[in-house]
């Protein structure tokens, strides 16, 4: 891996509820080289996207956010608000879920990526606007020129997408985090997406972090990959060495759930994410784990190395073994 530009040590994050406190990400550590792809894999739940929006100063007042998070040599935990709006979108931008309502649904295109880059750098307007269509052809928007004059309720999901990739890319930030960024899109537009973000990252060198939880994207795009299981990460590897040998029963369950040709039946992972206003003791998973032993009731399994990978399980080297 190339030298590291984004540094996360120790991330936890806390929600205060009418129940008591929530910890949605419980001591995360992750490293991002420049120019890298790197996935972070995990079901709806898992702390993904909480982890990442903690990174770009995005929480509500409700959270509470623990650790380091270094980037480029800058700390954001703990920046005031000046300091991550120097931040956000000239070192670090974020590619969010939904485009629709990440764009302004009153002002044109062209007008909303210009005033990104007004933002952060000293552009007269016209110099902004003339960058925003360039912005747009990057992409993949045809006639950028006459769309950069239209609304975003003029543009297909596909293009409000491109659209959103257009302005988070505008100042060349160091890392691009892409939230989901193919969800509600069907198959082919998912590829063209997908294409752009590639596009991107070679072209500007830009580092990108991808949340999903579709493995499939992962294979087709994403140098290194974390699984993520109730607010940490349980296994990171190589692609080839995830798809090829995976070391946690998790991710054998994400595995084996998967369709693939010839498969007559899906094999779910059984049970449901534990509650983490009650976290278990020792391992998150082992309810749902057909090979758990009493020895996983007890401390929480840390991230060790076993083969090419890391996982977070006690009998990650055991179970490996030819039965």
């Amino acid at each position: 891996m190339s030298e590291s530009i984004l540094q996360i040590r120790d991330l936890t994050v806390t929600f205060a509820t009418p129940l008591g406190p929530l910890v949605a990400v419980r001591g995360v550590d992750l490293d991002v080289g420049a120019g890298e792809l790197v996935a972070v894999v995990g079901e709806s739940g898992s702390g993904k996207s909480v982890s990442f929006l903690a990174a770009m100063g995005l929480l509500p007042s409700t959270a509470t956010v623990q650790g380091s998070v270094m980037l480029d040599g800058v700390q954001l935990v703990g920046a005031s608000a000046k300091q991550m709006r120097s931040v956000r979108g000239r070192l670090l931008s974020m590619i969010f879920q939904d485009p629709l309502s990440a764009l302004n649904p009153v002002h044109r295109i062209g007008a909303q990526i210009s005033e990104m880059l007004r933002a952060h750098q000293k552009m007269s307007e016209r110099a902004a606007r003339a960058r925003a269509v360039e912005l747009l052809e990057v992409v993949g928007i045809p006639q950028p020129g006459d769309r950069a004059m239209q609304y975003p309720h003029e543009f297909s999901g596909g293009m409000r997408q491109r659209v959103v990739i257009a302005m988070a890319i505008a100042n060349s930030p160091k890392v691009l985090i892409a939230d989901e960024p193919t969800t509600a899109l069907d198959v082919t537009v998912q590829a063209q997406i997908l294409e752009v973000i590639q596009k991107v990252q070679k072209q500007f060198g830009t580092a990108v972090v991808l949340i999903t939880h579709d493995l499939g994207v992962v294979a087709r795009v994403c140098d290194r990959v974390n699984v993520m299981y109730a607010g940490r990460f349980v296994e990171r590897a190589a692609v080839s060495d995830l798809f090829d040998a995976p070391t946690h029963p998790y991710t054998r369950g994400l595995l084996a759930s998967l369709p693939q040709a010839g498969k007559e039946r899906l094999v779910p992972i059984v049970g449901f994410p534990p509650n983490m206003l009650r976290p278990p003791s020792g391992c998150a998973f082992r309810a749902r784990c057909a090979d758990a032993i009493s020895d996983c009731e007890h401390a929480v399994p840390e991230l060790r190395a076993v083969g090419a990978a890391q996982s977070a399980c006690i009998r990650a080297a055991e179970l490996m073994q030819p039965r």
